[in-house]
């Protein structure tokens, strides 16, 4: 509580002192004029006139009235399913500080306030993001053509992420939960990005490929199990064009790569928890506690992995398409084969009413993936349908009916022959 009231100590005389404004150099807007945003555009008219702050936010609240079920054979029932009923979930609320350093630098800084995996205010990360070089005159070959960002930041991955939910800030998803497999993960390194040539943007990428600083030698690990911290390398190419007044057009492709690692976290690394609250779960969900990740899947390769990730994305007026390709092979510290998994994702949204204030969207979502310890691969398919309405620029309601199967899993699991299907609905802030 304490440091909460530090926090907001400082805030209040920060606002004294400082102007606050909206007008950053670079930046992605917090409300839906930030939708079909991925990258913030080298192109910025926005003129620099001293320091900024920007203070930003998002809120959800969600109700969900949703039923699962599935096949326990386990001994004594002990894969019994929690008893779920409809109800209202645990409001979610982010902070966010941009701030103009100077010109073409910016400084974000993004908090939870509050999540369901964490409860208490905490820091996602925070980055410095350089579009231009005032130190060295502002040389126009790096205005033009290049951006560094440098911090512990959400690493630039797919095309997904620009997309999804996260903590308090759903006012960019269509539907209410993310990709079944989410690639999300927060790490301490630097991004380098070059623009060549109009709509080509090429990334290279690379971070301690942790979720947290770590400065353990794990050469002396008491468990006789040798390990090594390898950087992650991350590489992105992105061509996105606007090819006429109703037609835009983008195709990304990204690798993420890691040798070794003791806690890779690129599908386990959200620290707000997911928006199905309780499902395909056999305890009692408590705020800040486990489960949190109820109807997502992770693969279990914690120590080495490479994936890669293709997203096209084609808008047309109103209609927009958007889809996600992506294949994982890695292994855990005590396997020595490398599994495969891999995922595939097609969404059609077509907004419509005035300036796209409303829409009706489509996802199909399918994820196979062999798990340590089986000879065939498991799947789990999701399809939804989500309606939404934005009455102003800063407010969103949506709702997503969805449906879920998880198929071949072994008789001793909990997601052996489970479903689970209803209604969700969101009233989401973004500002």
């Amino acid at each position: 509580m304490k440091s909460l009231i530090n926090l907001f100590s400082l805030l209040l005389v920060t606002l004294f002192v400082t102007s606050v404004s909206a007008q950053i150099q670079y930046s992605r807007q917090n409300n839906k004029d930030g939708m079909h945003t991925f990258e913030p555009s080298k192109v910025d008219a926005t003129e620099y006139t001293g320091f900024k702050l920007q203070i930003g936010g998002a809120f959800t609240q969600g109700y969900q009235s949703l039923q699962h079920s599935n096949i326990d054979t386990s001994a004594a029932k002990k894969n019994k399913l929690y008893a779920l009923g409809g109800g209202f979930n645990l409001a979610a609320a982010n902070l966010n500080f941009d701030v103009q350093l100077g010109d073409g630098i910016r400084m974000f800084l993004e908090n939870y306030m509050a999540a369901r995996h964490h409860n208490e205010f905490w820091v996602k990360g925070g980055y410095i993001q350089i579009d231009k070089l005032p130190m060295f005159g502002n040389p126009e070959w790096y205005t033009k053509y290049f951006r560094t960002k440098i911090g512990h930041m959400e690493v630039n991955y797919g095309d997904q992420h620009f997309r999804r939910s996260d903590g308090g800030n759903t006012i960019f998803n269509p539907f209410v939960e993310n990709n079944i497999m989410d690639q999300f993960a927060t790490e301490i390194g630097a991004e380098v990005y070059a623009y060549p040539i109009d709509g080509l943007m090429l990334m290279f990428g690379m971070t301690n490929g942790l979720i947290r600083n770590n400065i353990f030698d794990y050469s002396t690990n008491a468990t006789g199990q040798v390990q090594k911290k390898s950087p992650a390398i991350l590489l992105k190419a992105a061509y996105d064009k606007q090819a006429s007044e109703d037609l835009r057009y983008r195709l990304s492709v990204s690798m993420y790569k890691n040798a070794e690692t003791p806690g890779f976290t690129l599908y386990s690394g959200d620290r707000t928890g997911s928006n199905y609250f309780g499902v395909v779960e056999n305890a009692a969900y408590t705020n800040g506690t486990s489960p949190f990740t109820s109807g997502r899947f992770g693969p279990g390769t914690f120590n080495s992995v490479t994936a890669i990730i293709i997203n096209p994305f084609v808008k047309y007026q109103g209609l927009e398409v958007f889809g996600t390709y992506e294949i994982a092979n890695g292994k855990a510290i005590t396997e020595t084969e490398d599994r495969a998994t891999s995922q595939l994702a097609l969404e059609g949204i077509y907004r419509f009413i005035g300036e796209e204030q409303a829409f009706l969207g489509v996802r199909y979502n399918t994820v196979k993936s062999r798990l340590a310890g089986y000879t065939t691969d498991v799947s789990i398919n999701r399809l939804a349908f989500s309606a939404g309405w934005f009455p102003t620029k800063n407010l969103l309601l949506k709702g997503e009916y969805v449906n879920q199967d998880y198929v071949d899993f072994k008789g001793t699991d909990l997601r052996n022959g489970a479903n689970f299907k209803g209604m969700v609905v969101q009233a989401v802030v973004g500002f």
